[in-house]
């Protein structure tokens, strides 16, 4: 059955339509296109990666309508499973970075959705909790979700969508096999300063115009 709403494209997660001349393919028609004419046989983590591209998308553009970001989303649905949570464990539980909590629990809280709470000895612990507005507002995104979800799934049989959830959780256990493994053998994912660090040193051109080379630390003795 053909989906009857075809959203506008958003524009860094602002809620506004991205501009795109008459005619012109759309960004999910693009990656169609490449699946099915261009490179069918890509490689499995692409394929998933444009999946989630496809959901993040189709999302935000219905969160845009309530002023919501995708990446707020991703904070709201911890806190409304329970809050009282540090900056820390909201982004452990979030899988995003703490500097990227940083910044959406400012958001949220200039919105009214959140709010952070001194406690403990010296009130040095910080703790997130949902505000009335927030909590009421599970009622209106939650149905959103769901929306794309079943959007996504349209014309799938419910066998297929149940082999899909398998596989897909049969791939999360080997790859989280594989980072404990990796993370025994000392290796991890570097961050994103240190990896530009990496990149300078290997490449001297690749350095800004008045950006020094990276400074050794001392070994200690």
């Amino acid at each position: 059955m053909p989906i009857a709403r075809k959203p506008p494209l958003l524009a860094g997660g602002r809620g506004r339509p991205m501009s795109r001349r008459s005619g012109e393919p759309s960004v999910m028609q693009l990656l169609l296109r490449h699946w099915l004419q261009t490179a069918p046989h890509d490689r499995l983590a692409h394929l998933l990666r444009d999946a989630v591209r496809g959901f993040h998308r189709a999302l935000q553009v219905r969160l845009a309508e309530h002023r919501v970001s995708h990446g707020h989303w991703s904070f709201l649905r911890v806190l409304w499973e329970g809050d009282g949570l540090t900056q820390r464990e909201l982004s452990l539980r979030a899988g995003l970075t703490e500097p990227t909590a940083f910044h959406a629990l400012g958001a949220l809280e200039s919105l009214g959705y959140v709010m952070r709470r001194a406690v403990g000895d010296g009130r040095r612990r910080i703790l997130v909790f949902l505000t009335p507005e927030g909590h009421a507002l599970r009622g209106r995104l939650e149905p959103l979700a769901k929306e794309v979800n079943a959007i996504a799934v349209n014309g799938v049989s419910g066998d297929d969508v149940a082999a899909t959830r398998r596989t897909l959780l049969a791939i999360v256990q080997n790859l989280a096999r594989d980072e404990i493994v990796t993370t025994k053998a000392d290796r991890r994912v570097p961050s994103t300063r240190e990896l530009s660090r990496r990149l300078d040193a290997a490449d001297p051109a690749r350095r800004r115009p008045g950006r020094s080379a990276p400074r050794s630390r001392p070994r200690a003795p």
